[in-house]
């Protein structure tokens, strides 16, 4: 190393001593904040929370990791349904339910969504509101948007919140939830919010942290506004047996149809002779059983894209006894 080099070596290390590379970050979230705050003005926000909105957002690394962080494993179905649809679970369904059945009828009569859908949705998205996440939505939002793997759709999500708290619907600091800004008991991302929360209990504020009423009524709106059917349910596990045809999980067909291939009930009765379309989904890892799924399927798709996700929601609503 010759001697301007190793000058321009000894520079650059002191450099990194006066200035760390967490100086950098720091500047850059914060360069971030300075350009979202900018457009949140244009987009009609209020000096008042903009200026929160600067003063109380901080960089949480721990947003970062979850983000970057992948599952070692996949999970099967039986796996995941036994961590999730557990017997504590179903116990403490059919508890919640009866302890809240008149304002369930009353929201479930209005929405046309059963009840026991409402209470399946948010015991499997936050153990019925227990666990909702305590990041700061803003604070992790802006991280995200920060760190840039899904830029332009975690700034739409973050000017959504802010005008979220710009309606008066809860104010930054107690607007918590997950590491990837899914808030409150229902865990809605703040589009969501925007385009499905109900203030029900007339209190001026769409409130789905803390109010039962909004948080069943919120979830109520969201699964009709997407095409849910209180006259059909969700699906059925079947029995497959020896069927070999060729399946296309996107095709609809009269449960006759199913029937004459051979598709049984899980306990191998016959299937019901009503006329309804199902498509049959196989999860990974399943030989002889499947599951005929309805279109109130795809209703619980577009909350959560995850077939899990919908056979234990569709799971856990079915161990809920509404006739109690």
């Amino acid at each position: 190393m010759n001697v301007s080099n190793y000058f321009k070596f000894l520079v650059f290390i002191i450099f990194i001593f006066i200035f760390p590379f967490s100086s950098f970050a720091k500047s850059g979230f914060n360069e971030i904040v300075q350009k979202i705050a900018i457009e949140a003005e244009q987009k009609g926000i209020s000096d008042k929370v903009i200026n929160e909105f600067k003063n109380k957002t901080k960089f949480i690394k721990r947003v970062v990791e979850l983000d970057k962080s992948q599952p070692e494993f996949k999970l099967t179905l039986d796996q995941y349904l036994k961590r999730v649809v557990t017997a504590t679970r179903i116990k403490k369904a059919n508890q919640k339910y009866n302890e809240n059945k008149n304002l369930l009828t009353k929201i479930s009569k209005y929405y046309g969504v059963q009840s026991r859908f409402i209470v399946a949705l948010w015991g499997v998205e936050t153990d019925f509101g227990r666990l909702t996440g305590g990041f700061s939505v803003i604070s992790a939002l802006t991280t995200l948007v920060y760190d840039g793997r899904r830029y332009d759709y975690f700034k739409k999500e973050l000017i959504n919140a802010l005008k979220i708290v710009n309606g008066g619907h809860i104010n930054i600091n107690k607007m918590t939830g997950s590491w990837a800004g899914a808030m409150g008991q229902c865990q809605f991302m703040p589009s969501s919010f925007i385009n499905y929360a109900t203030d029900w209990d007339k209190d001026g504020s769409k409130n789905i942290w803390t109010s039962k009423p909004d948080v069943f009524a919120s979830a109520a709106n969201y699964l009709k506004r997407v095409g849910w059917s209180n006259k059909i349910t969700w699906g059925r596990k079947v029995f497959i047996g020896n069927y070999n045809d060729k399946i296309d999980e996107k095709k609809y067909n009269l449960l006759s149809y199913w029937a004459s291939k051979g598709l049984l009930k899980a306990n191998k009765g016959k299937l019901p002779n009503v006329k309804l379309k199902a498509r049959l989904i196989i999860p990974d890892g399943y030989k002889n059983y499947g599951y005929l799924v309805y279109k109130n399927f795809d209703s619980l798709l577009n909350w959560n894209r995850s077939n899990y996700f919908a056979i234990a929601v569709g799971t856990l609503a079915d161990s809920i006894k509404e006739n109690n």
